[in-house]
């Protein structure tokens, strides 16, 4: 997924309102970090991009309370697999262009706009 795609897709999902910027908040700033897939041949598939915050510039208790990643562990994985196989289900794979693993925020957070999209 090229940048134009990722940007349109948080667009089309609301990831972020458009706010005028006060000088009194402290701002989190954002990067674009960029990926070449290849197919098992050693050919380009893809080249992908994310758009990530910087959240190692926010201070603890000042910023932010607490930290979580929604992250799967290879024993779960395996698990439902076993699962999965011992009761002959069928197992298909998916794969997820825009996945958005946001939780809802108590606090609000203001962050930079992404290099090469500034809106006024």
């Amino acid at each position: 997924m090229a940048m134009k795609d990722e940007y349109d897709a948080l667009l089309r999902n609301r990831t972020w309102i458009l706010v005028p910027r006060n000088h009194s908040q402290s701002l989190v700033d954002c990067k674009w970090v960029y990926k070449t897939k290849y197919k098992p041949d050693g050919s380009i598939l893809k080249h992908k991009a994310r758009l990530v915050a910087k959240g190692f510039q926010q201070s603890p208790g000042l910023d932010y309370g607490e930290t979580f990643s929604p992250v799967v562990k290879p024993t779960t994985i395996r698990v439902v697999l076993s699962i999965a196989v011992t009761h002959g289900w069928e197992i298909r794979q998916l794969d997820v262009n825009n996945a958005f693993l946001n939780g809802y925020l108590q606090e609000t957070v203001f962050m930079k706009q992404p290099e090469g999209s500034v809106e006024a």
